[in-house]
């Protein structure tokens, strides 16, 4: 079970990612801009999601968005 960008790439813990699409933040008036680059990511429980640090906060990103740098 392994963990992929929208490119099909492998990810892993400590990558790297960039965004690849505006993301609105839930709760907060917050919006990640594309290009914004996610450094030392974790990988969660799920396949789909990976955590680490955008925006000055940590949260919980979708891997269909992000994009392997």
């Amino acid at each position: 079970m392994d963990s992929k960008d929208s490119n099909g790439a492998l990810l892993a813990e400590g990558d790297s990612v960039t965004l690849i699409k505006d993301l609105k933040v839930k709760d907060s008036s917050l919006t990640l801009k594309r290009g914004t680059l996610v450094k030392n990511i974790r990988l969660t429980g799920s396949l789909s999601e990976v955590e680490g640090r955008a925006g000055g906060s940590t949260m919980v990103l979708k891997t269909e968005f992000l994009k392997k740098a």
